[in-house]
C-alpha cells in the first residue's frame, strides 16, 4: 500500500514506471485521465497507529471498522486519526468514516435485532470458515464456521452483537450516529453484507432512508 497510492497517484499524472521493493512495473498509465485535479480523492482503510500516520500523511481520507468491538472501539480509533493530524499540520484535515454492520428494524418489533445479529454472527463465522482455508468451497460458497468454535468468544453471541454493531430502530440508530456526529466523524458507512436475505437488506436500508438520514440533512 505505501508503494501503490503515491504510484497511482503518478499513473494519473501520465506516463509512469515503478521500480520499487515490492511492486515493479514498465512505462504505464490510466485512461482515461480523473477529471479532479489534483487527483480523486483516494480512502484508505487504517486501525494500528502507523496506517493511521501513513494515510494522514499523504492526504488520503480513512475509513475506520471498529468490527464486533463496541463504540470504546470507535472513540480509540478516533484518537489514533487525531494523532496522526496532529502529527502532520501541513497536511489539510481529511475526512473520517465508520464503516459497521447496520440493521433497522421497526419499533413495533421489539426482537427485530435478533435476526440481525445471528446473521451478522454467521457472517464472522463465515469468514472464518474462509480464513481458516481447511475446506474447499462448493459453487463458490462455504459454510461457516460452528458455533461451537466460538463459545469462548462472548463478543460474537447475538446480544453483545446487539448492542456494538448497529442494529436498532431508527431513532435508536439516531442516537448512536449522534454520538459519533459529535465525535467528529464525518461520514458513516452504511455495512449491509450481513447474511441476510435480500429483502431483508432492502427494507432494513428502506427505513435507514427514509427515518435515519432526514435526521442528518
Amino acid at each position: 500500500m505505501r508503494e501503490l497510492v503515491p504510484a497511482v497517484r503518478a499513473l494519473w499524472q501520465g506516463d509512469y514506471a515503478h521500480d520499487g521493493e515490492i511492486w515493479q512495473f514498465p512505462t504505464s498509465t490510466s485512461v482515461p485521465k480523473p477529471i479532479q485535479r489534483p487527483t480523486p480523492p483516494m480512502w484508505i482503510a487504517a486501525r494500528d497507529p502507523a496506517s493511521h500516520d501513513f494515510a494522514v500523511a499523504q492526504g488520503c481520507n480513512v475509513m475506520v471498522t471498529p468490527l464486533m468491538k463496541g463504540d470504546e472501539e470507535v472513540v480509540d480509533l478516533k484518537r489514533k486519526f487525531d494523532t496522526a493530524v496532529a502529527n502532520h499540520p501541513e497536511v489539510p484535515r481529511p475526512d473520517l468514516m465508520v464503516l459497521r454492520h447496520t440493521h433497522v428494524h421497526s419499533p413495533d418489533d421489539p426482537e427485530g435485532w435478533r435476526p440481525a445479529a445471528e446473521a451478522i454472527n454467521r457472517y464472522y463465522r463465515t469468514f472464518d470458515a474462509w480464513f481458516g482455508n481447511k475446506a474447499a468451497p462448493v459453487n463458490g460458497f462455504l459454510p461457516p464456521s460452528p458455533e461451537s468454535k466460538f463459545e469462548d468468544r462472548p463478543e460474537f453471541r447475538p446480544e453483545s452483537l446487539h448492542r456494538t454493531a448497529m442494529i436498532g430502530t431508527p431513532a435508536e440508530v439516531v442516537e448512536r450516529l449522534r454520538a459519533y456526529e459529535e465525535l467528529g466523524v464525518d461520514e458513516y458507512s452504511f455495512w449491509i453484507d450481513n447474511s441476510m436475505s435480500h429483502e431483508e437488506k432492502r427494507a432494513s436500508l428502506e427505513l435507514f432512508i427514509k427515518e435515519v438520514v432526514p435526521a442528518f440533512q
